[in-house]
């Protein structure tokens, strides 16, 4: 048996590889994504009514003043680019990344405190300080970030502390923001991973739609 015949041998095999798991399986799974799951193949996409894509289900937005209950904060703010000379075009494809920062780091502490708020790169919405002036009892995912800081969910213990807040700024009653909760609780990936978390976009979402 001649090398040629080997070589010939091979790159037919190589090349039916490359048909079956490079073109044939992506189109596949690209197909079965478009038509079974739409929605999440395609960035799982949060519109208003005039279909205008206001943000994502997996990733967080940040949410300030009191008519808005606050997300979990983020070491990136959720995106480190300046909207005046966005070249890389990051803020259409967002930034993640935690501050890895140990506890025993004092640095972590300072940034809880609000001490980081001086420098706008490393502010964060949800700091200790900004807290205590809202009257929140400060919880563990109010305070601390997540392990990508994109994260769009925080814990029902940490959205009924804001309860009082936004109440007050939009004259709804306590019962009524409860209910709006409840609405939009995601809960355990296929009933058993994780804990169920509130999503705040589409509770502020909802919010907009009682009293805009």
């Amino acid at each position: 048996m001649s090398i040629f015949y080997e070589v010939i041998k091979a790159l037919r095999i190589t090349l039916v590889l490359w048909v079956l798991v490079a073109v044939l399986y992506p189109l596949v799974i690209l197909g079965v994504g478009q038509i079974a799951f739409p929605y999440q193949a395609n960035g799982s996409l949060i519109k208003n009514d005039r279909g205008q894509v206001l943000g994502s289900a997996l990733i967080g937005q940040p949410f300030t003043g009191d008519r808005y209950f606050h997300s979990r904060p983020s070491t990136t703010n959720y995106s480190s680019a300046d909207p005046q000379n966005d070249t890389a075009g990051i803020l259409k494809t967002g930034v993640s990344g935690a501050s890895n920062l140990a506890p025993s780091n004092p640095a972590l502490l300072d940034r809880i405190r609000g001490k980081a708020d001086r420098d706008p790169q490393k502010a964060i919405a949800g700091t200790l300080s900004v807290l205590q002036q809202a009257g929140i009892q400060p919880t563990a995912d109010l305070l601390y970030t997540s392990g990508s800081s994109l994260d769009p969910h925080i814990t029902l213990e940490a959205a009924t502390a804001q309860i009082d807040r936004v109440a007050k700024a939009r004259g709804l009653s306590p019962s009524q923001l409860e209910t709006l909760i409840v609405q939009n609780v995601d809960g355990r990936f296929l009933g058993i991973f994780g804990e169920p978390g509130v999503a705040v976009l589409r509770l502020n979402l909802a919010l907009d739609k009682v009293t805009p």
